[in-house]
């Protein structure tokens, strides 16, 4: 569904990737981990079309997308949830809701979307009529999912979703992106919280200075001395 093929960025003079490739099936969740300033915000930026590539190519559902308007890439079905969720706090959940489907004109299938979201964010449901700044982190970050959901997507990009998470809300995030696989979008998941990351893919990607230094099924990445000294205190 989605191959990035050796691809190059750069802030400035600055190398972010250095050479990055990676794949992740249809249907699949995929975790991306590795320490801060090692690149794996830049590669969601540069999936979803928010950074320009120095080279490489990216590759959606048999498209290449790398120099695509971010709009087009949304149309396609591919989702971007940032760090930080980046909602509009002075509008309401309903409101933040509905904007997840900017980009549609199925008024129908917008209306049965909600009625789905509702159902499987009840809190939200409780909480429509409120402002997004004021709820928790956790509710925040359940909003920014349902607003991701709803402009029909194949593949979310989830990006650091359990920052500033209390350890039930992070368990509480990763039954939502299990959740969110099995009724059919497929996962790519930039974490930190190597747990959370482990926890729901079957396949990961370890980042260092911009280079993919390690690839496979968790369970490889999990018995990996690499990885368990330095992520798992092996």
């Amino acid at each position: 569904m989605l191959s990035v093929k050796n691809i190059k960025v750069h802030y400035g003079k600055a190398m972010a990737l250095d050479g990055v490739s990676l794949e992740v099936a249809e249907g699949s969740i995929v975790s991306l981990i590795g320490a801060n300033g090692s690149g794996k915000s830049t590669i969601l930026r540069a999936i979803s079309g928010l950074t320009p590539l120095t080279s490489g190519e990216i590759w959606f559902s048999g498209k290449r997308i790398d120099g695509m308007e971010t709009t087009k890439i949304v149309k396609l079905g591919l989702v971007h949830i940032p760090e930080g969720r980046k909602l509009f706090p002075y509008l309401t959940v309903f409101a933040n809701i509905k904007l997840g489907a900017s980009l549609r004109n199925d008024k129908l299938g917008i209306e049965k979307d909600l009625e789905d979201i509702f159902k499987h964010f009840p809190i939200l449901g409780k909480r429509r009529d409120q402002l997004a700044g004021t709820l928790s982190g956790g509710e925040q970050q359940m909003l920014a999912v349902a607003r991701g959901l709803m402009a029909k997507p194949k593949l979310i990009l989830f990006d650091e979703p359990s920052i500033g998470l209390s350890p039930i809300m992070v368990e509480e995030i990763g039954k939502i992106i299990k959740n969110i696989n099995q009724i059919g979008v497929t996962v790519l998941l930039v974490e930190q919280n190597i747990s959370l990351a482990f926890g729901v893919a079957s396949r990961g990607y370890v980042l260092q200075v911009g280079k993919v230094v390690l690839e496979g099924e968790v369970q490889e990445l999990k018995n990996s001395e690499a990885v368990k000294r330095a992520y798992l205190g092996g």
